[in-house]
């Protein structure tokens, strides 16, 4: 409510002329609130046509966990490179011919027709029968074996690293499970809000500015626009700083968790793409920091001075919020979260000192041009006075000032004289003789 009441007299001071009442400020807030809705809606259906793009788009770090966990586990100076997609096919031929016999198995190699493909899943084969023994007798079993040296060389390098050889050693990451029969439809309807909240921004934050600041002028709206640009840019880059950095991070870290704690990672579609779209989406709007930090500048409620003094405590404000913010409890993702944030606060305080001057400047400016005026306004009233018409010559009153004045300081340069002239006694004056 103390809020709303701000952004009230902000409003006042746009019309100084022109007053509303309480009510007529509720009606605009209204009319603010259905433009929001009526665009999150156009903007919703438009990108549910994109649901299963934006799905893929949302299973990328999942897959990205994955590669990274396995690219770790694999050697890098075996004879024979290999890579995560070239292990991951070589682990689906070795699961398929588990069944078969030798000879069925040589025949079945033939129509692969790659001999790469091949060596690495004989490869697969004698690393797990290696790693079912124990550790002091798995070179002696690789040794022991009739097979080709370079598959021997090769078994043994993949010994030093221990990848994993199960297909279902990441649970079901690969194919995420959905226990309700309308999750699936569901989740679609969220990552097309959250899509459309994304696409949509710089139309809410223009219904936003609108209603904060009305009846902006020319040169006014033609900075709004920039600043709009500079608050969708500011969005995008807090959201793709976590989708493209921190969420890797922040699961890889529960993954690696689970993992040593020798729990499988059975992860549910539902919550993974509520974790997905709140985490990117709350990194988006902490970037926003400038935006709300000018907007409070601009309604009174900070100004230079107490963002500047009170530096310290919005710095543990700031990892306050972001070790809440963070869906992870690990340091590492907080601090990804809160260096930006500190970064951005930094440059609040010395946008909030451009803003202060410049209004100084302005408000300096406009008392110099009130003086001028009030000192024109006199000379014009001193032009338009009426001339003297008391019957004197101002010549010849100018002139007998100016002898007064002469006499004045011609006393003050003979002081003698005037004593001289007080020290002869003035005759005495006699009564005429009437007779």
């Amino acid at each position: 409510m103390f809020l709303l009441q701000k952004v009230i007299e902000l409003r006042q001071k746009a019309h100084p002329d022109h007053e509303k009442p309480f009510l007529e400020h509720l009606e605009d807030l209204r009319t603010m609130i259905i433009r929001i809705v009526v665009t999150l809606v156009i903007a919703m259906i438009a990108c549910f046509a994109y649901n299963n793009k934006l799905m893929e788009f949302f299973r990328k770090p999942v897959d990205q966990v994955l590669v990274t966990q396995m690219a770790a586990s694999l050697p890098t100076d075996a004879p024979h490179p290999v890579t995560t997609d070239l292990w991951k096919a070589a682990l689906k031929i070795e699961h398929t011919t588990a069944t078969l016999n030798p000879e069925q198995r040589e025949v079945y190699y033939r129509f692969i027709k790659d001999d790469e493909l091949v060596f690495h899943s004989k490869s697969i084969v004698l690393l797990r029968a290696a790693m079912s023994l124990p550790e002091d007798r798995r070179v002696n079993f690789v040794a022991s074996i009739n097979e080709p040296p370079e598959l021997k060389k090769q078994v043994l390098s993949l010994l030093k690293t221990n990848p994993n050889t199960e297909t279902q050693a990441h649970g079901n990451l690969n194919m995420m499970s959905a226990l309700k029969p309308t999750e699936g439809f569901m989740l679609s309807m969220k990552l097309s809000f959250v899509a459309g909240i994304v696409v949509s921004f710089p139309l809410l934050l223009l219904f936003i500015l609108q209603f904060i600041l009305p009846g902006l002028h020319s040169h006014e709206k033609r900075v709004l626009w920039p600043a709009m640009s500079i608050g969708f840019g500011l969005f995008l880059a807090g959201s793709a700083f976590a989708y493209y950095l921190v969420l890797p991070r922040a699961l890889l870290f529960f993954y690696t968790w689970s993992g040593d704690m020798g729990i499988s990672n059975d992860w549910r579609i539902g919550e993974y793409i509520s974790f997905a779209t709140q985490f990117t989406l709350l990194f988006g709007a902490s970037f926003e920091l400038p935006v709300v930090v000018m907007v409070f500048v601009k309604l009174g409620l900070l100004d230079y001075e107490m963002m500047s003094k009170t530096r310290s405590y919005a710095i543990v404000a700031i990892f306050v919020a972001a070790a809440v913010l963070t869906p992870t409890p690990d340091i590492p993702t907080m601090l990804l979260m809160a260096s930006p944030m500190l970064m951005l606060y930094e440059i609040c305080i010395w946008l909030a000192y451009f803003d202060q001057k410049k209004n100084r400047i302005r408000e300096e400016q406009e008392a110099r041009e009130h003086m001028e005026r009030l000192l024109l306004r006199q000379r014009e009233a001193e032009a338009n006075t009426p001339p003297n018409d008391s019957g004197h010559d101002p010549h010849h009153t100018e002139a007998a000032q100016h002898d007064a004045d002469g006499d004045d300081g011609w006393h003050e340069e003979h002081p003698l004289q005037d004593s001289h002239t007080d020290q002869v006694p003035k005759a005495e004056e006699h009564p005429k003789n009437d007779s």
